[in-house]
C-alpha cells in the first residue's frame, strides 16, 4: 500500500508540470466555454440561454477530463517506455501492475482539480446556479465515467513511439469531442452525426451531466455503453502488454 500511495502522490507531482494538462485540460476548455457562451449565443431567450451555459460547462468539464485521461496518461506511459522506465521497473520491487494503478488513480486525482476549475470558470463567467446535490452528482459522474478514458488512455500507452501516440490521441480526443456533441448543440448536429453520436463513449459519458442538469437521472444506456467500453478497452489494454512481455 506504501508503495502505491508514494507512486500516485509522484504521478500527481509529474501531471501537474506536463504542459499538455495545463493547455488540453484547463486553457482549452475555459477558452472554448467563454467564446461559446459569451461570443456565440444560440438563441436570445434568457431562460434557454442560461441552460445551455450549464450544459456547455458540463460539456467542457467532461471535455477537460477525456484529454486529461488520453492526451496526459497515454502519452506518459509511452515517454516512460521510451526512456526505459519500464524496462527499470522489472529490476526493481515495485510491480507493473501498480505502476499502472498509481498512474490512474494519479490522474483521477488531478481529474478533481480539473472539474473544480471548470465549475468554478462556469460561475464566474456566467453565473452559472446548480442545487448542491446537481453539483456533486454532475462531478461524480464525470471522475468515475473518465475511467473509461482512463482505460482508453492505457491502451494509447501501448504504444512504442511518443508521436504515434500524441497523433492518434489527439484523433481520438478531438473526434470524439466534435462527434460525441461536446462543442456544439447535439439536437443541431445532422441527424446521421446524432446517429454516430449515440454509438460513441464520449457521448454517453457527458449526456450523464447534461441529464442531472435538467433534473434527471443519467439514462441507463449511457451507463451501459460506458461499461461495455470500459471493459472492451481494458481487455486489450491487458492483452497488447502481455503480448509485447512476450516479444
Amino acid at each position: 500500500m506504501n508503495k502505491l500511495v508514494s507512486q500516485c502522490v509522484s504521478e500527481i507531482k509529474r501531471a501537474i508540470r506536463n504542459p499538455y494538462y495545463v493547455f488540453w485540460s484547463l486553457f482549452v476548455p475555459v477558452c472554448f466555454y467563454f467564446i461559446f457562451t459569451k461570443v456565440f449565443t444560440f438563441n436570445d431567450n434568457a431562460e434557454d440561454q442560461a441552460l445551455w451555459a450549464a450544459h456547455y460547462l458540463m460539456s467542457m468539464a467532461a471535455f477537460s477530463v477525456m484529454g486529461s485521461s488520453l492526451m496526459t496518461l497515454g502519452i506518459r506511459l509511452v515517454q516512460d517506455k521510451q526512456q526505459g522506465f519500464i524496462k527499470f521497473l522489472k529490476v526493481t520491487p515495485l510491480p507493473e501492475s501498480v505502476y499502472i494503478i498509481s498512474q490512474m488513480v494519479g490522474q483521477s486525482v488531478i481529474h478533481i482539480l480539473s472539474i473544480a476549475v471548470i465549475f468554478v470558470a462556469g460561475v464566474l463567467i456566467n453565473d452559472v446556479t446548480l442545487s448542491a446535490i446537481q453539483w456533486l452528482m454532475s462531478g461524480l459522474w464525470i471522475l468515475f465515467g473518465s475511467l473509461v478514458f482512463l482505460a482508453l488512455g492505457t491502451l494509447v500507452g501501448t504504444m512504442n513511439k511518443v508521436d504515434t501516440a500524441s497523433g492518434v490521441s489527439n484523433i481520438l480526443y478531438l473526434g470524439m469531442a466534435l462527434l460525441g456533441g461536446m462543442w456544439m448543440p447535439f439536437n443541431t448536429m445532422p441527424s446521421f452525426l446524432q446517429g454516430v453520436a449515440k454509438w460513441l463513449p464520449s457521448y454517453h459519458y457527458a449526456n450523464g451531466p447534461w441529464e442531472i442538469i435538467r433534473g434527471n437521472w443519467p439514462e441507463w444506456q449511457n451507463v451501459l455503453i460506458l461499461f461495455v467500453f470500459l471493459c472492451l478497452f481494458m481487455v486489450l489494454s491487458i492483452y497488447i502488454r502481455r503480448k509485447q512481455e512476450v516479444v
